[in-house]
């Protein structure tokens, strides 16, 4: 790839986009296994700047100019404080919240402006998202108001007022001082603390993006535990907190799914590896694109069976340098991350997570009084281990009712996702909703040296590419196949990428981009039947073999559910030379015809409807 041009397919990008549509996800895939998306390099040049400068460098200014722990050049003197560790993790929430550290940039699909998250939030009038519209008092509705704008911005100035303000001593007499003599920089305040965890509640009630957004899963539990917990307590449970992130993450790891993972992430990584190694991947890069022994091993050995056996050697070791050696181990797995470029690019989040490995095991070790059996009190040690566990195991057996990041289902690849399917002409219509961002293919031909229509068209396509690597892109471009009746001529686009275009965020969470944002765009803009069709997949349960799918049609409502199964789809190529796969359709609309082949062709014949009224999505299924 060049440094300032995409590595694009050879030759006309016309002679491409001109194919049918899984011919092209054939081409594409075929050409990102050894291209991967194909960004240029500038980009990444300049995701690892902002994390070198802004991230970094910028945290680390703010903690040494507002806590009384020295100077950024003498980091032996504070890389053990605690105020340290806290207000990284309060710089972190804000960078988040913001805008500027997740889902940023041209990977996520912000490509201008390259930030959606503040730009969308502190508007009026864009579109929100409550979690319990009709069960929360105060809630209902999809319309950002005044009041939202104003509780989002109370939640800045909270985070930015911890931020500023010098730590204090802990408890009578100090307690960070008691346990660490030198300690200079104390804790931030509880109360300023408490402030945020309220205010990220209240936001989150209101709108579940900016709950997300901030990843409340990880990082609220941990401010809370600052909060509300003497010092000992606090370092144990942090512990506690950290290791069922990384064990939650490595369980879910199980399935089927994340084999299919590993070989597109390698094949995205910027690094000069060579095209061999990359296909290595693969059982056959061109023909059989399904993981190789090597994905296999450095999926499971190096990914799963890492997230699960070193944080338990780190939670129990009563030996340093065994400690070391774990701690070190975690710092490269999180590096390695940062490495691949993962497309909802939470590199932040990875160093911090290298940062919290060293503070955390090697600063506070078990043998020194922060066991697991060191709590205060008897009855702390079950209630923190339910408390975290609680959501990822019903997410787990429920995915339906929970987020898969409060999962911990982070990059396992078993997602809720979706595709939508535009009629000719009818995606344009996205830009009357006057967000911040336009669509994508727009953003990139106006970006500085910008694209060309159809290679920003091309560009796009890449991520269907993506996706169909995955193992539900398999499921739901069957399900394009019989929903839509013009596959070849239609828009199909990821349905991350439009999310972040009507939201400002998305983090690989197909719950934000379901019926409910289908409903809140529909209400606006108010497509005919077909202009607008969703074909939509929930994650697997960890105890079945199965996913759920619905298609929405936007005008129509949900107009089929049904099954298919996790094997059929990872068995499969990304193009499905074999013809879709098998799915059970358990409920059609009773006003809703599924589209039939026309005679004499393979193509797909238009549904047929009844009332153009939306229907009723929770009709009785027969």
């Amino acid at each position: 790839m060049g440094f300032t041009k995409p590595d694009l397919p050879p030759g006309d990008p016309r002679d491409i986009l001109a194919r049918p549509f899984l011919e092209r996800v054939r081409v594409l895939s075929q050409h990102w296994v050894e291209h991967g998306f194909g960004s240029p390099t500038m980009v990444h040049a300049v995701y690892i700047a902002k994390l070198a400068v802004v991230y970094v460098l910028g945290g680390l200014f703010v903690v040494s100019a507002t806590s009384e722990v020295g100077s950024l050049g003498d980091i032996g003197r504070w890389w053990d404080e605690p105020v340290v560790y806290q207000k990284l993790i309060l710089w972190t929430v804000l960078l988040e919240v913001v805008g500027l550290a997740g889902s940023w940039g041209p990977l996520a699909g912000h490509f201008k402006p390259m930030t959606g998250g503040a730009l969308y939030w502190l508007r009026p009038g864009t579109i929100r998202l409550p979690p319990w519209p009709g069960k929360v008092p105060g809630t209902a509705g999809d319309t950002r108001t005044v009041l939202d704008v104003v509780l989002y911005a109370a939640l800045l100035g909270s985070l930015v007022t911890a931020l500023v303000l010098p730590g204090e001593a802990a408890g009578p007499g100090g307690a960070a001082a008691r346990a660490l003599p030198d300690a200079t920089g104390g804790l931030v305040r509880p109360d300023l603390l408490a402030a945020v965890v309220a205010l990220l509640v209240v936001c989150g009630l209101r709108d579940r993006l900016i709950f997300l957004a901030a990843r409340s899963e990880q990082y609220l539990p941990a401010i809370l535990f600052s909060a509300a917990f003497g010092f000992t307590d606090m370092i144990i449970a942090l512990k506690l907190l950290i290791v069922v992130v990384w064990i939650g993450a490595g369980a879910s790891k199980f399935g089927k799914h994340f084999a299919l993972v590993v070989p597109p992430m390698i094949s995205n990584m910027p690094l000069p590896f060579s095209k061999a190694l990359r296909r290595a991947h693969y059982l056959d890069g061109t023909r059989d694109m399904r993981p190789s022994r090597l994905a296999w091993f450095m999926a499971h050995i190096m990914g799963t069976a890492v997230e699960l056996a070193l944080p338990l050697i780190l939670l129990f070791s009563p030996d340093r340098t065994v400690t070391l050696l774990a701690a070190g181990s975690m710092v490269v797995f999180h590096l390695f991350i940062v490495m691949t470029f993962p497309l909802a690019v939470p590199l932040e989040w990875n160093v911090l997570f290298a940062y919290t490995t060293v503070f955390l095991f090697v600063g506070f070790p078990a043998q020194d009084g922060y066991a697991v059996l060191d709590f205060s009190q008897g009855w702390m040690l079950p209630a923190v281990v339910v408390a975290l566990c609680f959501f990822p195991v019903l997410g787990n057996l429920r995915p339906d009712l929970v987020s898969f990041l409060p999962s911990l289902r982070q990059y396992a690849g078993n997602w809720a996702s979706g595709t939508w399917a535009f009629a000719p002409g009818c995606e344009e219509r996205l830009n009357e909703l006057g967000t911040p961002a336009r669509n994508q293919v727009d953003q990139l031909q106006e970006m500085t040296n910008g694209y060309g229509r159809e290679q920003a068209e091309l560009m796009l396509q890449k991520t269907l590419a993506w996706r169909s690597m995955h193992s539900q892109g398999r499921g739901l471009y069957s399900l394009l196949h019989r929903h839509v009746p013009d596959l070849d001529g239609a828009t199909v686009r990821e349905g991350e990428f439009v999310c972040n275009k009507l939201t400002g965020w998305n983090f690989g969470d197909g719950h934000l981009h379901d019926e409910r944002l289908i409903a809140a765009v529909q209400k606006r803009l108010d497509f005919a039947p077909g202009e607008l069709v969703v074909v939509w997949c929930e994650s697997q349960p960890v105890h079945r073999g199965t996913q759920r799918f619905k298609v929405i049609d936007a005008a129509l409502g949900v107009v089929e559910r049904g099954t298919w199964k996790v094997a059929d789809c990872v068995e499969e190529q990304p193009w499905l030379p074999n013809g879709p796969i098998p799915l059970v359709v358990e409920w059609t609309h009773p006003a809703y015809t599924v589209p039939r082949p026309r005679v004499g062709s393979g193509r797909i014949a238009p549904a047929t409807v009844g009332d153009a009224a939306p229907l009723d999505a929770t009709a009785t299924e027969g």
